[in-house]
């Protein structure tokens, strides 16, 4: 199937690792010019290195910080500057997690909830907010904010939070923006394979006395597929919702996690 996104213009922030690079190479893959933005220019750099390195599309590394209003703008400008303009917002960016357990009731500041929130929420927000009027001069559009199945599931309260408000946002932002040709989508990837996996079941593995195997073995046994699903097929998800074939979905989530075993979702 031909995506039609060749030409397209995409930017992907949290974009130097984990899904949101997953993200870019499957984007440049169909020959879309792509903005990748984070906070750490290093990662930016090592990023934009490893996508330029097949040739084909524009890469242009974007610093930004979705927690802050400035940075938003300036990042959003600098991706017009390089691209010519944004017809894909992919939103992924977000406080680093998963590497530990969450905490419970008792352990949660103010600060860890606020800082949570700014950076994906209302940082999802920032970016639609600038990047809508662009889509909106174009005629066309796609937004895919990336969340997370702690939406449907207890264990992190602040996760829950966080990821239930997006898909509001998401819902929100298809019903005002539909009329425009703009579609707003959320994904729910599960437990995801990055480049950190490794470090994770390693901790894991030490903290319960178990070779890492065993400890992988039990993580995928607790979706239907019975394994970790990678953050490329998460990826090529993405990249569907960002082609002009999804039209016909809109306000709506997807959940890319192999499928919650034993929960009806209707």
């Amino acid at each position: 199937m031909d995506l039609q996104l060749s030409g397209r213009r995409a930017l992907v922030t949290g974009g130097s690792r984990g899904i949101g690079l997953a993200v870019a190479r499957a984007l440049v893959a169909e020959g879309v010019d792509v903005a990748i933005a984070a906070r750490d220019p290093d990662r930016l750099a090592a990023a934009a290195a490893e996508l330029r390195s097949a040739g084909g599309p524009t890469i242009v590394p974007v610093e930004i910080d979705t927690g802050d209003d400035a940075s938003v703008r300036a990042a959003v400008a600098a991706t017009v500057a390089g691209l010519g303009g944004i017809d894909i917002l992919v939103n992924n960016a977000a406080q680093p997690g998963g590497q530990s357990p969450p905490p419970k009731l008792a352990g949660i500041t103010d600060a860890a909830f606020y800082d949570d929130v700014n950076v994906k929420v209302m940082g999802y927000l920032r970016c639609a907010r600038e990047v809508a009027p662009l889509m909106i001069e174009g005629g066309w559009g796609r937004i895919i904010n990336v969340s997370g199945l702690a939406a449907r599931q207890t264990g992190s309260i602040i996760g829950s939070i966080r990821n239930v408000a997006v898909a509001a946002l998401t819902k929100n932002l298809a019903d005002e923006l539909g009329g425009h040709g703009i579609t707003v989508t959320v994904v729910h990837p599960g437990l995801t394979r990055t480049e950190k996996t490794p470090a994770v079941i390693a901790a894991q593995a030490e903290r319960r006395g178990l070779d890492a195997a065993a400890v992988e073995a039990r993580m995928g046994s607790r979706v239907a597929v019975g394994r970790i699903i990678d953050a490329a097929e998460v990826a090529d998800v993405i990249t569907f919702l960002a082609s002009p074939r999804s039209g016909a979905i809109t306000g709506d989530a997807i959940v890319v996690g192999g499928g919650a075993i034993g929960a009806i979702h209707y």
